[in-house]
């Protein structure tokens, strides 16, 4: 019992402990690469890239196929032993072996291996591309996450200091010091705040919840992320945007995959010309063959062993010219046994073939032209493909500086909030301002911290776009 007693509590522990345990980013972003559907199905066109590379395999492999049939005939039938019609019930069965193996068909099958390789490089790309977009919707989500709980927090703090105005306005207010009027205002700021802050908590609920719809947990009340303090570093440094570009060029998966379906049309194009030229192939059959019917053979009559027969007339004289024949009548043996048939009654069959195409409709000149479209229109999307990428990398290089100044701008405001907040503070316990003032000032200080949470974490989330476009693995990244 007590051992029951104890394994239930160790059970009851773990899962306390599962329902307790907070997410760190680095686990979320794995847990989404493992189970995320978009990462899921941008596998399967990887498998699907591994199956058309068997296929295009499998055209190297010799063709080999075999078949018998077995057939009860009645009435007027063809032996197929001895290919002559009798009217009969009888049983047959056939047996046939082909091989057949393609020497030559314009190098197509070649082509189509090499583009099967190709394929399946750009689905590795498609998965590893997919596999960094889902990682940076991760961590914005898990990085708003961090922003609404930290403005909460804001929130939750400058409460409780609106709560200590309130107890000390009340005791101004009772020894007549201040009117009735900045109690009631300082009130009402509290109930403000307290407003905001059941919004600032459904806020930090909902995001919980998209991030855990994200990672597709359905868990979503004990769902929880670790709060962890992260600092602003300025990892550009010295880099340019032109080196950014250039390591982009070389290691973004965007034009990777253009580049293989550029690859891909050339080589559509170098299968369909092979359509034009001649295909030679080889063959191999053999075949047997059985039938239960039996046999009839030729017996010489021993009582009378020759019989005279005539064979023609003398022309000038009309006498008969005779000649004499062997005295044969049929008698009717049982079949040979079933092994022995197939020895006796086997074949073989084999040779070359050749398939020299002349016209067949324009499809072939069609295919080439249509391939030759497909590669023009491939480099033009690899080369918007590169122009897109310089534009996104801008795009980013610009949006993380301007964070960086924000975030800057946003820090010296607080600092400038804070000291008139203070200032405002000192001269309303002084009874000096009314508790409207006082409300204003602490209101932008509110507002100031809550611009710099979210400058902070704005920046954050953009410089790790610009490392991703620098080369840096997504689950790399460091917050």
């Amino acid at each position: 019992m007590k051992k029951l007693i104890l394994v239930g509590l160790l059970l009851f522990g773990v899962a306390v402990q599962a329902q307790n345990k907070k997410w760190t980013l680095l686990e979320c972003v794995e847990y989404a690469l493992e189970n995320n559907i978009s990462v899921k199905q941008s596998e399967l066109d990887l498998e699907t890239a591994e199956i058309e590379k068997l296929t295009a395999t499998g055209n190297f492999v010799p063709s080999i196929s075999a078949n018998i049939g077995l057939n009860e005939n009645t009435g007027l039938s063809f032996n197929p032993v001895t290919n002559r019609a009798q009217t009969t019930t009888f049983l047959s069965s056939t047996g046939r072996i082909n091989v057949g193996y393609t020497l030559f068909d314009g190098l197509r099958n070649f082509r189509a291996m090499q583009r099967a390789e190709i394929s399946k490089l750009a689905s590795q790309y498609r998965l590893s591309k997919m596999k960094d977009d889902i990682s940076l919707a991760v961590a914005n989500n898990y990085l708003q996450v961090i922003l609404n709980k930290a403005n909460l927090e804001v929130l939750v703090s400058q409460n409780e200091v609106t709560k200590e105005q309130i107890q000390q306005t009340q005791e101004l207010v009772n020894a007549g010091v201040l009117p009735d009027g900045d109690l009631l205002e300082i009130k009402a700021t509290d109930a403000s705040e307290q407003q905001s802050i059941v919004n600032a908590e459904n806020q930090v609920q909902i995001s919980l919840i998209s991030l855990a719809q994200l990672l597709l947990i359905k868990d979503y009340e004990s769902f929880d992320i670790v709060e962890e303090g992260y600092g602003i570093v300025d990892s550009l440094g010295e880099t340019s945007v032109d080196e950014i570009i250039q390591s982009a060029k070389e290691n973004r998966s965007e034009i990777r995959i253009a580049e293989q379906n550029l690859e891909l049309a050339k080589k559509d194009l170098q299968i369909s010309k092979g359509a034009n030229l001649p295909t030679l192939s080889a063959f191999f059959g053999y075949d047997t063959r059985y039938t239960n019917t039996p046999n009839f053979s030729n017996v010489v009559d021993p009582d009378n062993p020759t019989v005279i027969r005539q064979i023609g007339t003398v022309e000038s004289t009309g006498e008969a010219v005779v000649s004499q024949f062997p005295n044969t009548f049929p008698v009717e043996t049982p079949p040979d046994k079933f092994v022995e048939q197939l020895w006796e009654n086997d074949g073989i069959a084999y040779g070359f073939q050749l398939n020299i195409p002349f016209l067949n409709g324009f499809n072939t000149k069609a295919s080439v032209k249509r391939n030759k479209v497909n590669v023009e229109r491939s480099k033009f999307l690899l080369e918007q493909a590169e122009l897109d990428l310089e534009s996104s990398v801008y795009q980013a290089y610009v949006d993380a500086k301007g964070g960086l100044k924000s975030y800057d701008a946003a820090k010296t405001a607080l600092e400038s909030q804070e000291l008139a907040y203070e200032y405002a503070k000192a001269r309303y316990d002084e009874g000096l301002t009314n508790a409207f003032d006082f409300s204003q000032a602490k209101l932008r200080y509110d507002n100031a911290q809550i611009n710099l949470n979210r400058a902070k974490y704005d920046y954050i989330f953009r410089l790790k776009v610009l490392e991703l476009f620098f080369g840096i693995p997504a689950t790399e990244l460091k917050f």
